[in-house]
């Protein structure tokens, strides 16, 4: 899978990898306007927290060189125009904290130069999303090394959705255990759920792990179960769109039910995330807005219906796993364990 990327920055175009088509095909898509971003965020081309908060960041940067005002010297009108594009960007998806802190942070470069050109402020703000994007790859890595360190050789890991390197600038951070474990002549196996309703267990995961050489076994949302029962799995790790400052934690729908089975048998849960998704300013779980999609991503699967189409569905993109179901949340700053509260506040003070 080396030649096939994320997204790749080039020339104020944003390259983005199509991850609606995969596995059926591999093809890009090139994002030249904000809406183009927006929209591509909105219909999930580019997905997971990590490469929608860089895609954001270069979002904010297209706008900036595409600004179209009268008078290009207009500095107010210009700072006025990026404040609606970043507000725009942020409405996207409400869920995924990375969207808001990666468009948040270009926004306050941009207004602490009050006092520069236009010009300087452009070459800042696209200064600043290829750190934001090369913060991101090595944040995954080191999530990576950090939950390799809490398995042994030979382990299997069961994951839910897709937190690899499809939903981030390299690596992932879920998935990314599993590239430092061939890194480190580790064998560690996965089980990937195939995460209904728009199937990225089944698409994405085990698409990107089988291209990589990893030991991947695919299975239907409703088989957690038993394959747990039959001790096949020695640990849990999914990524997250949120934490709360209690450790609640959003995540794709269908992670809540994942976490009460491995309470049930036992099996430890590890939530992968970079300390940008740690959103201190959250409370706990019920202050994490909930994403609901439409009807079709139920009702249909690779383009047919499955139902009726007139039958009413109930579509929540994520859902919210309680602190008290998390053994540890593993940032890129080290591995964070109950109680959550205090520690957490720790970590993001580090």
């Amino acid at each position: 899978m080396n030649e096939i990327f994320t997204l790749k920055w080039r020339k104020n175009t944003l390259v983005l990898l199509d991850q609606t088509k995969i596995p059926r095909e591999v093809a890009y898509v090139e994002c030249k306007t904000v809406q183009d971003i927006y929209d591509a965020i909105q219909t999930m081309i580019v997905r997971g927290a990590p490469a929608i908060g860089v895609s954001a960041a270069y979002g904010m940067v297209i706008a900036a060189n595409t600004y179209d005002g009268k008078s290009f010297s207009d500095k107010e009108k210009f700072m006025d125009y990026l404040r609606e594009c970043a507000e725009y960007l942020k409405s996207s998806r409400p869920t995924a904290v990375n969207l808001m802190w990666a468009v948040d942070r270009i926004m306050d470069k941009v207004e602490e130069m009050q006092i520069a050109s236009i010009e300087e402020i452009k070459a800042e703000m696209e200064k600043d999303a290829i750190a934001i994007h090369k913060e991101d790859e090595n944040t995954n890595r080191t999530i990576g090394l950090n939950l390799l360190s809490l398995l042994k050789d030979g382990d299997t890991v069961l994951t839910h959705c897709n937190a690899g390197s499809l939903a981030a600038s390299a690596y992932g951070t879920a998935l990314a255990v599993f590239y430092m474990a061939q890194e480190k002549g580790m064998n560690i196996k996965a089980y990937a759920d195939e995460t209904r309703p728009r199937l990225q267990g089944a698409n994405l995961t085990s698409f990107e792990l089988a291209e990589h050489g990893v030991d991947v076994t695919l299975i239907c949302d409703n088989m957690a179960a038993v394959v747990m029962s039959q001790g096949k799995i020695d640990a849990v790790i999914v990524g997250c769109d949120r934490v709360a400052a209690n450790g609640d934690t959003a995540n794709k729908i269908g992670t809540y039910s994942v976490s009460l089975l491995a309470d049930h048998f036992q099996i430890p849960v590890y939530i992968a995330a970079p300390t940008t998704t740690i959103d201190m300013d959250c409370p706990d779980g019920s202050a994490i807005p909930i994403e609901e999609r439409g009807a079709d991503e139920v009702l249909c699967v690779n383009g047919g219906y499955i139902a009726p189409k007139e039958v009413k569905t109930y579509n929540p993109a994520f859902d919210v796993t309680p602190a008290e179901y998390i053994t540890a949340i593993v940032t890129e700053k080290g591995i964070v364990y109950p109680p959550f509260k205090e520690n957490l506040e720790k970590i993001m003070r580090k």
